[in-house]
């Protein structure tokens, strides 16, 4: 018995009598029907023909022809992290809708292997990165390899001001502000991630913003940069609860704002040590609305980001990008999902 060979679209095309670039056409572009390959009834005979014998695309072959690879490469600090594990099911969800594959891979928030990271992504012949990892400063992206290689920011922003897909942080930071105030909380705290990060920085000026037009500025020392984990909210809440951090003195706040949902459930732990009642004797906010936010034993204030859509337009601006079209950073829209957290009035709204 003679072994049967790879199924081939030259085949295909000589059992149906058609030209070899029409049945390319239908079985490698795209089907949506933005493109006409080939009339509806010969477009239909050709996929059903390809589905009996069993035909697969080959990716290297067809990226020789186009000079694509399809193939797009995602970096993120930690893919642990719910937040940008999110994101990229977004981003892979869009990759896939067009065709494109997506890989990802972790970088720990470490500008050399930041670096190292995109090197080993753009040596993979990608059409193009997404990266969520950008530090304010931008300086990793500072790489020769990356100048001709099309890239979209997501989740956060560069200084610089490269093409980006991001939550509008700083409205999100003064949404918070905002039903603080409401509640009369007057002396208030912030645990503000990673100074690098412009999701910490937007998020935190967003709510001092707001604090400082209402007469009430936020002193230094009640503003914490910590990590974007529980361990961090944890040592940064206990600083401001206890008044151990540097400058501190005073009475403790009555309320806490965390740059995002890990940071404040570690400050959740913190109250909990200190035999304060989250919703009582403290008012404590989040930020991401992570799944689990709702879930926690007291369900979490928590301003809510469009994580999956940021994955999903930075691959939209990226295909865009890589088509040669001129591109804006987009901004998304936050809300607030009030819980149990936050507590009633503690006294009279201040403006």
């Amino acid at each position: 018995m003679v072994e049967q060979g790879p199924v081939t679209l030259q085949g295909i095309a000589e059992r149906l009598g058609l030209h070899v670039s029409t049945v390319s056409r239908v079985l490698n572009g795209p089907r949506d029907g933005r493109v006409r390959a080939a009339s509806g009834d010969t477009a239909e005979r050709i996929r059903r023909l390809a589905d009996e014998l069993g035909y697969r695309p080959n990716p290297l072959a067809a990226g020789l022809r186009t000079r694509r690879s399809n193939l797009i490469g995602v970096l993120v600090p930690r893919l642990s992290e719910i937040v940008m594990a999110t994101v990229y099911e977004g981003a892979e969800e869009a990759a896939a809708a067009h065709g494109l594959s997506a890989f990802v891979t972790n970088t720990h928030d470490d500008p050399a292997l930041q670096r190292d990271r995109i090197a080993m992504v753009l040596a993979r012949r990608v059409d193009g990165l997404v990266i969520g990892d950008a530090h304010l400063d931008g300086a990793a992206l500072d790489v020769p390899g990356l100048r001709g290689t099309p890239f979209v920011l997501v989740n956060r922003r560069t200084r610089a001001g490269h093409t980006s897909v991001t939550c509008d942080d700083r409205l999100g930071g003064r949404l918070v502000a905002e039903h603080f105030l409401a509640l009369g909380h007057r002396s208030v705290g912030v645990l503000a991630g990673e100074p690098f990060a412009s999701t910490g920085a937007d998020r935190t000026e967003g709510f001092v913003e707001r604090y400082r037009e209402a007469g009430l500025p936020v002193p230094a020392h009640r503003v914490v940069h910590c990590a974007f984990d529980t361990a961090g909210g944890r040592r940064a809440a206990t600083a401001l609860l206890t008044g151990s951090g540097s400058g501190g003195s005073g009475a403790r706040p009555t309320a806490l704002f965390a740059v995002n949902d890990f940071a404040a459930i570690g400050a959740a732990g913190a109250a909990r040590d200190l035999g304060l009642r989250l919703g009582r004797d403290l008012a404590l906010a989040g930020f991401n609305d992570t799944p689990l936010a709702a879930e926690l034993p007291v369900p979490l204030t928590s301003v809510h980001s469009p994580m999956a859509e940021q994955g999903r337009r930075a691959v939209a601006l990226l295909l865009r990008r890589i088509a040669g079209e001129e591109t804006a950073s987009e901004v998304l829209t936050p809300e607030l999902r009030v819980r149990e957290s936050t507590g009633e009035p503690v006294g009279a709204p201040l403006d």
